[in-house]
């Protein structure tokens, strides 16, 4: 396998070990893989599961233009090729960089979210949105989703979107408080009034936070989020935190009642002696036996100078409701998921 001409290493593919079946009596093969799933930049992952059961994976542009990558079983990924070229990234309001696509299948179309972003311009780093007829793109830009000066909320970036009960809203922020709008029914224009004003501009997060994700489960959602410093190498503090609710809009809590607008929440993933920084997590995706999965970015420390790599852990849940990964640490090796016909 190749990815932009260069040969992945070996720790990408899933190896096979055996384990004996409930009653200790037949070896069942299981597909094991190493982290990282991808060993190249692709900070703030973003993944979708097309109908013929590919996964599309698209980063932060340390690969100018949006990396795409994908795969069949969300560990051996595939370079395929960028959302934009240098002739149809976007150009609206001067140079800037894209940061944390976020990618989703709308009213028969690919939607593509991005951070239009300049690093410490806060009040110019804005949410764009482009669309395609397929996951590999090409991606046609149709401009500004969310500008943070009209809206009123300082470093709009790392937006997500989610359905509802028949609505669609986007939740947006980074460390200036996370926010929710509606979007119209196409996801490609904020919801709004006869008087220009969004029929719903709501803050459900404190300043601690940034790369919301939310996932629902039960009577519960869930909002994930990451908190610490993201892009120091092998010294950043970036984890994954969670709070939850029975209301899409808050209010978040943690275990012990604390909102997430005072900035409680509690740990799912950090770092230990081998890894950095884990954080910014994909929608959480399902494998065929139904396990859930956390794809997100992370620097190996031995290695920092590669940038924020892939990783993937299985998401667990505890008796009482909260979710996390085994340890609360990135695991180095690890059963693959399930995938029917592999």
């Amino acid at each position: 396998m190749t990815l932009a001409g260069l040969a992945l290493p070996a720790s990408v593919f899933a190896a096979c070990t055996a384990k004996t079946d409930e009653n200790g009596e037949r070896e069942i093969a299981v597909k094991e893989y190493t982290n990282p799933v991808i060993d190249r930049s692709a900070p703030d992952p973003t993944v979708i599961r097309d109908k013929d059961g590919t996964f599309y994976l698209y980063g932060t542009e340390n690969t100018r233009n949006i990396p795409i990558f994908k795969s069949k079983d969300m560990v051996t990924w595939v370079f395929a090729g960028t959302a934009f070229t240098d002739a149809t990234r976007p150009s609206w309001d001067g140079k800037h960089s894209l940061w944390a696509p976020e990618i989703r299948y709308i009213d028969g179309k690919y939607v593509l979210y991005y951070s239009w972003a300049r690093w410490g311009d806060e009040w110019n780093s804005n949410v764009g949105v482009a669309v395609s007829a397929s996951p590999e793109g090409p991606f046609k830009d149709l401009g500004c989703l969310i500008d943070s000066k009209e809206i009123g909320v300082q470093n709009s970036i790392d937006q997500f979107y989610i359905e509802d009960k028949g609505k669609h809203y986007m939740f947006w922020g980074s460390f200036r408080g996370i926010y929710a709008v509606e979007l119209e029914k196409d996801g490609l224009s904020v919801k709004r009034g006869k008087d220009g004003e969004p029929v719903l501009k709501k803050q459900v997060c404190g300043t601690a936070f940034e790369g919301v994700n939310i996932y629902k489960k039960g009577k519960y959602y869930y909002l994930f989020a990451s908190v610490g410093a993201c892009c120091n190498g092998a010294k950043s503090t970036y984890k994954t935190v969670v709070g939850r609710s029975k209301d899409i809009l808050g209010p978040y809590v943690d275990r012990n009642g604390k909102d997430m607008l005072d900035n409680g929440y509690e740990l799912v993933l950090q770092g230990n002696a081998t890894w950095a920084g884990p954080g910014h997590n994909s929608i959480i995706q399902t494998d065929d036996a139904g396990q859930e999965w956390l794809i997100y970015h992370g620097y190996m420390k031995a290695t920092a100078d590669k940038g924020r790599v892939v990783l993937l852990d299985k998401l667990q849940w505890t008796e009482d409701g909260w979710p996390y990964v085994e340890g609360n640490v990135p695991s180095d090796k690890a059963e693959a998921p399930v995938i029917k016909g592999l």
